[in-house]
């Protein structure tokens, strides 16, 4: 088991007191201004286009660990809860949060907590771990937004409606977002160790 995770092998940090919260501070808000990026790109895709929201969440809690992954997904959401245009397409604001991708959003936040607590123990060093992670990241973000989305839609559109639109329809996406996160983060951790 390490205790590490990439972000402390990129930029250790022997500092303690007001350096090493600036430093915790300086990693939030880049974990939060990835997660704005992530979710401006948008891939034409079929059968639904693709956002990278989902791995921008996955990546920034397996790049910061646990704790900061969670910190920056909350303040992700607080600045879309505020208003600002930090979500997939042009719509924020608390209203917008508790529509139909509001359960992904808030899965966000625990799955970016999920993949921290995972990458500490080492799954993003190997593509093998790194899937593992991956899957069990993306099922969380499943978890809490296909029953939101249920809650929303299921007695008037039914739950196989629910099911295409909430879930099966990102399969293919998500299966390629994942890929490039399993060889993007073992491939920057060999590059860490080189230097």
């Amino acid at each position: 088991m390490t205790d590490k995770v990439l972000a402390d092998a990129v930029w250790p940090s022997e500092a303690e007191g007001r350096s090493k919260l600036l430093r915790q501070a300086a990693l939030v808000a880049g974990g939060i201004l990835f997660m704005i990026l992530a979710s401006k790109i948008r891939v034409p895709m079929w059968p639904v286009p693709v956002t990278m929201q989902t791995f921008g969440a996955l990546t920034v809690g397996a790049v910061l660990g646990a704790r900061l992954g969670l910190v920056s997904m909350f303040g992700y959401l607080a600045l879309g809860a505020l208003g600002m245009q930090v979500f997939t397409g042009e719509t924020a604001g608390l209203g917008y949060m508790v529509g139909p991708t509001g359960g992904y959003l808030v899965g966000f936040a625990f799955a970016a907590w999920a993949m921290g607590a995972l990458s500490r123990r080492g799954w993003d060093r190997s593509v093998g771990g790194m899937v593992g992670a991956l899957l069990i990241g993306n099922a969380i973000i499943y978890a809490v937004g296909v029953p939101w989305m249920a809650y929303l839609f299921a007695a008037e559109r039914g739950m196989g409606w629910v099911i295409e639109w909430g879930f099966t329809k990102f399969l293919i996406g998500d299966a390629l977002k994942l890929a490039l996160a399993a060889m993007i983060l073992p491939a920057a951790w060999r590059f860490a160790a080189r230097r």
